[in-house]
């Protein structure tokens, strides 16, 4: 059985844009059209490809032909790139191919930017990055909606290689006018009732500091606050405590607007994954990503 490889690629598109006439606008195409694409391939391999809800998702056999579509996107790349530069003709070269990424929230916005900005400055690429938890990003890699993720997880996805990029520590601070608000003088800290920030409902860091403290994870109040950089500012407002890693803390610990809690700091190895694909391009990201860790992260 073949995969006729411009349905594919109209599936990886639908799946993109997250509706048909989001996709057909991006083809060119009519609505109908897209569809009818759609519907040819599932009747080719027997299956169904996409839930029709609002995104539309792959399902398990959708995503294996998504990924098939944007590794195959990838290679083309490459090769119009080597035969670009072996012709001496930019224009092969200056075509530019999107590369999906995932990456946790505390890199995206810390360090992982200038490495990223490295390579779109050398390279034809643009980067469609994908924000999720460092344990959740190696899902978006196995379902094939991006190529290559920063994640938790040591042990390679399925299709995928993977190596360490070093360790992120977070260290809990609180400000000092939370706690001449929640703690009376001389008294000790109640983490029990001390209000706390977390990311999401999947951000765990506080939970592991209190756990490892004998406190109750579910007991403090807690407020969410889903933005990397605004987490920080919440903290430094007094909104609540929370873990910072050290990019985020020290220069608000230096001018006295953090007051560090203690405890044993939370150490999160990170690790870059990637297809397990020839590909150039995917390479020098990879090379640049760990170039960058070997400075930023400890």
């Amino acid at each position: 059985m073949e995969v006729p490889l411009d349905l594919a690629r109209t599936l990886a598109a639908v799946v993109d844009a997250g509706t048909f006439d989001a996709a057909a606008t991006a083809l060119a195409l009519t609505p109908s059209a897209v569809s009818q694409r759609v519907k040819a391939l599932e009747n080719r391999l027997g299956r169904v490809l996409v839930a029709r809800s609002k995104p539309v998702r792959p399902t398990e056999a959708g995503a294996a032909i998504v990924r098939l579509a944007r590794q195959l996107a990838l290679l083309e790349h490459d090769a119009l790139a080597a035969l670009g530069e072996e012709a001496g003709d930019g224009a092969a070269a200056a075509r530019r191919t999107s590369l999906a990424l995932a990456v946790n929230a505390d890199s995206l916005g810390t360090w992982i930017l200038p490495p990223l900005a490295r390579v779109a400055a050398e390279h034809p690429v643009v980067f469609d990055l994908h924000r999720d938890d460092q344990d959740r990003t190696a899902g978006l890699l196995a379902s094939g909606i991006v190529s290559g993720a920063v994640t938790s997880r040591a042990e390679p996805v399925a299709g995928c290689v993977s190596s360490p990029l070093g360790v992120m520590r977070y260290e809990a601070f609180a400000s000092p006018a939370l706690l001449a608000r929640a703690v009376p003088t001389g008294a000790e800290i109640d983490f029990s009732a001390l209000p706390l920030v977390e990311f999401d409902r999947a951000d765990d860091l506080q939970r592991q500091w209190l756990a490892a403290r004998g406190v109750d994870a579910d007991a403090p109040p807690r407020h969410f606050v889903p933005a990397s950089n605004d987490f920080a500012r919440a903290i430094v407002l007094g909104l609540g405590w929370g873990l910072l890693p050290g990019f985020q803390s020290a220069e608000p610990l230096a001018r006295g607007e953090l007051v560090p809690l203690g405890g044993a700091p939370v150490d999160v190895a990170l690790h870059w994954q990637q297809w397990n694909l020839a590909s150039p391009l995917l390479d020098v990201v990879a090379a640049e990503l760990a170039r960058e860790a070997r400075t930023a992260l400890a």
